[in-house]
């Protein structure tokens, strides 16, 4: 023995010679993925964000770009100089600042679907979960986006299921990243929002999708996707809206007339709306909504029957 160390073992070069070869077919077939319209960048982004250890992660963000079909290496540089990202940065190393960035600028480039986002929103007690849960059991092929909220839940509420619990630190969080497809704040208390990353890796896998939202949220979602179809859930009458919210007990008397003077406000919006569905009946309204998530623009009102 002389002291000195020995030589990486020639078994130990070979296996990181075979990791880096594996890795660099992962990443290829990532990018071939892109170019083919199999993925977004978007998609592919998103997920290098939540797994750093992925090969999407690895991606250099030059290579990203150059995945799209209509975007070559000039043109990449000069996004990349547009964005103040380095031509080195991988996707996974982007910051803070610069992934919200980045995901706002494939997002304006990549290819609309049509009308595979339907929004479903109305007024307070119309029974907009309960039609949702209706569809969630009744037709399976329907994608849900789990909305999130500040407020503590409800009676019989499941966390992850009908709503993600979060705090406010979080939700702050959350829309300073812009991961928010649009959020509001309800009754003036608390607030709600929609986490972009699921709806859009849905509608990226060609599944409809679903969002049950406030009539904020809905004209939010009309803003920042304009091809989506919004649809209006109304009562069958203004004291019918009433006997359901005191109905369902959940609310003190003062929150119950705050409610009901919301509501009022948003009555007068169905005119915003493509189509409008009456809830006078559970599985008939659910049928509506499902049947009217695949038809032309044109607003429409069903009732039970019709």
């Amino acid at each position: 023995m002389n002291g000195r160390l020995a030589p990486p073992a020639d078994t130990d070069r070979a296996a990181a010679s075979r990791a880096a070869v594996a890795a660099r077919r992962a990443r290829a077939a990532v990018k071939s993925s892109i170019a083919s319209g199999e993925r977004t960048a978007l998609h592919v982004a998103e997920t290098g964000w939540r797994d750093d250890t992925s090969a999407e992660a690895g991606l250099r963000v030059t290579e990203l770009l150059t995945s799209i079909p209509s975007i070559g290496p000039l043109r990449a540089q000069r996004f990349l100089d547009e964005l103040e990202i380095s031509e080195r940065k991988r996707v996974g190393g982007l910051g803070a600042r610069q992934r919200p960035q980045l995901r706002q600028f494939l997002r304006a480039r990549q290819p609309q679907p049509g009308n595979a986002l339907t929004v479903l929103a109305g007024p307070t007690a119309v029974g907009k979960g309960t039609v949702s849960g209706y569809i969630r059991q009744a037709y399976p092929d329907v994608h849900f986006s789990v909305s999130a909220t500040t407020r503590a839940p409800r009676p019989g509420e499941v966390d992850g299921e009908h709503y993600s619990f979060i705090t406010d630190a979080e939700f702050d969080r959350m829309v300073e990243q812009g991961e928010f497809l649009e959020w509001a704040r309800v009754h003036n208390s608390h607030r709600y929002g929609t986490p972009r990353p699921a709806v859009e890796r849905a509608i990226a896998d060609g599944r409809p999708v679903l969002l049950e939202i406030d009539l904020q949220g809905a004209r939010s979602v009309r803003q920042s996707m304009p091809e989506a179809t919004l649809l209006f859930l109304a009562p069958p009458s203004w004291e019918e809206l009433v006997r359901r919210l005191v109905g369902r007990g959940t609310e003190a008397p003062e929150e119950q007339a705050r409610r009901l003077e919301t509501a009022r406000v948003e009555l007068a919006a169905q005119s915003e709306f493509d189509h409008v569905v009456i809830n006078k009946d559970v599985p008939t309204a659910a049928r509506h909504v499902v049947d009217l998530m695949d038809v032309p623009r044109g607003t429409k009102t069903f009732t039970e029957g019709a």
